[in-house]
């Protein structure tokens, strides 16, 4: 005689139950040898009447029906791998199942619509995966279709990156609660093989060969059956042409107490499409993510950029005895170059240009950092080398760990006294009646040495003389054939524009350096203050 049992999934999960009597009841009655539960459940709903080598499915005039592959029946005799749902919405998924010994050794037709009704119901499952799910969503759900098809107990993924080790990204249990890495108790040693082989595992017992010592945790809880599939992308162009070879980007991991059909041929097979479905729908999601974590950054520098131009000051400016105009161009969306300047309560202008080490947001940063000190300092009127020890002084407390800034503070009087200290920056250039000469007297870069002492030295400047300062991005600027703009370069642009106000003057060595570089990518920041003597009007 025949031997059959049922397969079935409803809100307590997925369970095995033997068809055992002639006349197999099923329906919301408790006395019943299926009991189910939900509103589209009758009390009487359904019954399986087993005679000979044939089990008969009959509908009891139940109120919301019974379907056998999706079609509404009221006698159906039922075929190995027939889906069965009990009532429309809010019953049980049942799987009619014979029992191995039942069935021949060729597959029967209806076993093989099955098997594809099986697979059809996983890939409808992944074509709701796209690349505009996030990543944690679309693992849940491969990792519950997976669950749902196999009647496997538990289930993890593991993924690893390009040059990355397998990590643990997701584990749920089939009433899809989530089980943290933490606690779930398997060994690497199954998912770790199948990542590096890119063969399917199946283990039929883990007590059989050697593998019992390394799942003690997952044999305790009763957990005998392992089934482990690659995650292998592989991406295809329109037709049969393959673009990139495949690679393997993770592992899908089962297990039960009950073989059920996670040990079966056909779930094998099913499992390995999902595996193939589930890597481009999880390579999607990660690229997705990606993009989308590259635009909220690219929004956050945006800010960034706009509130790095708000802290400089106006890029003219005139005043009782200068006139002065800086312009600072970052590499990137914000830099670490700056200049500022202002009136000092005892009447006296000064002016300060500077350049943080690195690029980017952190140099942004201490940037910022850096101006909001030498405000404080200029507000308190100190000499500039006091100011600027002071300042060094104070970054060193920050302890900011490799990042040090380059540093020109000058004050100029009314009287045309210029005092200044130069903290390893690029010396400025003073053109005048006395010719040209450079402003170099000071000493180190400020933030790196706690034992650094800066010398200040006083000039007389003469109505009309002309300052430019610079940042060495200007200077080091460089064009296709990696040939750098100089300091000769630089020279040479300011004397021919020397008679120009200072926003011309600006604007013609910006545009000198930029026709010198034309399409080349720049690596550092570019920032030019140009300030003229006037004298007391």
């Amino acid at each position: 005689m025949a031997r059959a049992h049922l397969e079935i999934t409803d809100a307590l999960g997925t369970r095995t139950v033997p068809i055992e009597k002639n006349i197999f009841e099923i329906g919301r009655r408790s006395s019943h040898d299926l009991h189910l539960d939900g509103a589209d459940v009758s009390r009487d709903h359904a019954q399986i009447e087993h005679a000979g080598n044939r089990f008969t499915l009959r509908d009891r005039g139940s109120r919301c029906g019974t379907f056998v592959n999706g079609e509404p029946i009221a006698v159906r005799v039922l075929e190995h791998g027939d889906h069965i749902h009990v009532g429309r919405r809010s019953g049980a998924d049942l799987v009619f199942l014979l029992d191995q010994a039942t069935l021949s050794t060729a597959p029967s037709p209806a076993a093989a619509v099955g098997d594809l009704r099986q697979i059809a119901t996983l890939l409808e499952a992944l074509r709701a995966l796209g690349s505009g799910r996030v990543l944690d969503e679309v693992l849940a759900l491969v990792l519950d279709s997976a669950l749902e098809v196999t009647g496997a107990e538990r289930g993890f993924i593991m993924l690893a990156d390009a040059a990355g080790p397998l990590e643990f990204k997701l584990g749920r249990d089939r009433r899809h609660v989530l089980l943290p890495g933490q606690t779930f108790e398997t060994s690497r040693k199954i998912p770790e093989e199948v990542f590096a082989t890119g063969q399917t595992r199946v283990v039929a017992d883990l007590l059989d060969g050697d593998l019992a010592g390394g799942h003690v945790g997952t044999i305790a809880l009763g957990i005998r059956h392992v089934l482990c599939v690659p995650l292998n992308l592989i991406r295809y162009m329109e037709g049969p042409v393959i673009v990139e070879e495949p690679k393997r980007i993770g592992v899908l991991y089962l297990d039960g107490r009950d073989k059920g059909t996670l040990l079966s041929r056909d779930t094998r097979t099913a499992l390995e499409t999902l595996a193939a479905e589930a890597a481009l729908a999880i390579d999607n999601a990660r690229l997705y993510r990606e993009a989308v974590e590259k635009a909220r950054l690219e929004q956050q520098m945006r800010v960034g950029a706009e509130i790095q131009r708000a802290l400089l000051p106006k890029s003219h400016y005139i005043g009782d005895a200068v006139e002065v105009a800086g312009a600072s161009s970052p590499c990137l969306a914000i830099g670490g170059d700056f200049f500022d300047y202002t009136s000092l309560p005892n009447g006296a202008f000064g002016f300060v240009v500077g350049d943080v080490s690195g690029k980017g947001l952190p140099a942004a940063l201490l940037s910022a950092m850096v101006q909001g000190i030498f405000a404080l300092e200029t507000s308190l009127g100190q000499s500039p080398a006091p100011a600027v020890s002071r300042l060094n002084a104070m970054l060193l407390r920050k302890a900011v760990e490799g990042r040090y800034a380059t540093l020109f503070y000058a004050l100029l009087s009314h009287e045309g006294r210029l005092t200044y200290t130069n903290a390893g920056h690029n010396a400025p250039i003073v053109i005048g009646t006395g010719g040209l000469r450079r402003l170099q007297r000071g000493g180190t870069i400020i933030g790196a040495f706690p034992e650094a002492a800066y010398e200040q030295e006083t000039e007389t400047l003469d109505p009309g003389d002309l300052i430019v300062a610079f940042s060495d991005g200007v200077t080091e600027a460089f064009n296709a054939d990696w040939e750098e703009f100089g300091e000769q370069r630089l020279i040479d642009c300011v004397q021919a524009n020397r008679s120009l106000s200072p926003p011309a003057l600006r604007d013609a060595l910006m545009a000198s350096v930029k026709a010198f570089v034309k399409d080349a990518v720049q690596s550092d920041d570019i920032t030019i203050l140009a300030l003229r003597y006037t004298g007391r009007r």
